[in-house]
């Protein structure tokens, strides 16, 4: 069997970040995407980055929702990235409407690698998947064995979905004695550079806060980490043979909205609509019955976040750079691709 690696939702943010860091490896990957033609955008700019041959990359068809594609995708590889979820823009009310396509995709992609015999899947998931509890203490610490709760009523759409997604895959392989050829890795807040201009809802906070879409920020600490660091941590507990079995945080330090708001203002003096100071819980909730973006975050209003991630070094060798470096590295792309303009 060749050193192959398939990349679900190749197209994505971390997804390219890793492609790029597999090809630079000198794997051979086949990248799945809802539309080839689309997808040949992204291919060209990977192929281009790192200096590739045309046939180290393919592409093909295959979506999350429906079988087709997948036995295809999965033939003749030695791993799989599993990195595609759904996480649209604008978040859906129904606080379950993105389970089914999260949960059949990854069991899709389970059920079709271990059938063709690959060494080992590894899985994105989310912090989301870990911080969802009721009555956490104001600075939360987590670690690999803390779960979210998917039925506490408070959690938003894209942290149940995740938690769904991961306990589902988590109890399959557990049910066909698989599980050390699993491996999930649990990111914290992404950012990073945006090279390839696909990052989408990653760094809406970071243009949020540039944009003035709040004059305060809201109360909110979460753990940052850069996406070339995510990259890295997926690539190594690939071949990592004591990563198996494990849930890996993807972290670095932790940073309040506020925080982040006040690293962008030192960098960047013209911004001039960050905003200054939080804003009061109770503002937060009412803004909430009329955006549903706000929802997303109310779970999480008042709590630091503090991830216990120093494992994942051990068992990777990577070393996640500070958080300031992945936000300004944020703000560096988003004004260099017209994202964000200073001068507005």
């Amino acid at each position: 069997m060749s050193d192959r690696v398939l990349v679900t939702g190749i197209s994505g943010f971390i997804a390219a970040h890793t492609a790029e860091k597999l090809l630079g490896q000198g794997y051979q990957l086949r990248g799945t995407v809802r539309d080839k033609s689309k997808g040949e955008t992204i291919r060209r700019a990977l192929l281009d980055k790192t200096g590739s041959d045309e046939g180290q990359l393919e592409l093909v068809e295959a979506n999350l929702a429906s079988d087709a594609g997948w036995e295809d995708a999965v033939k003749d590889c030695r791993y799989i990235q599993h990195i595609a979820s759904p996480l649209p823009i604008d978040p859906p009310s129904d606080r379950e409407a993105l389970v089914p396509e999260a949960r059949a995709g990854a069991q899709r992609v389970l059920e079709n690698g271990f059938s063709a015999g690959v060494e080992r899947i590894v899985m994105t998931s989310s912090i989301a998947s870990m911080i969802g509890q009721p009555d956490r203490k104001k600075t939360f610490h987590f670690g690999e064995n803390d779960w979210s709760d998917p039925d506490w009523k408070p959690l938003p759409a894209y942290p149940v979905s995740k938690t769904r997604a991961e306990l589902s895959a988590w109890a399959y392989v557990e049910a066909q004695g698989l599980k050390e050829k699993l491996t999930v890795i649990n990111p914290g807040m992404v950012f990073g550079p945006d090279p390839y201009e696909n990052a989408s809802a990653s760094l809406a906070v970071i243009s949020s806060l540039l944009r003035g879409d709040f004059p305060r920020a809201p109360k909110v600490a979460f753990p940052i980490v850069d996406v070339r660091d995510v990259a890295a941590i997926h690539v190594g507990a690939m071949t990592s043979k004591d990563a198996g079995g494990r849930r890996l945080i993807a972290a670095s330090n932790t940073l309040s909205f506020v925080e982040i708001a006040d690293i962008l203002r030192a960098a960047y003096p013209a911004a001039k609509k960050l905003p200054k100071g939080e804003l009061p819980n109770f503002i937060l909730k009412i803004l909430s019955n009329f955006d549903e973006r706000v929802k997303t975050i109310l779970s999480d209003l008042g709590i630091r976040h503090e991830a216990d991630a120093a494992y994942v070094t051990n068992l990777t060798q990577v070393v996640p750079r500070p958080a300031k470096e992945a936000v300004l590295a944020a703000a560096e792309s988003l004004i260099a691709n017209g994202v964000v303009n200073l001068d507005d």
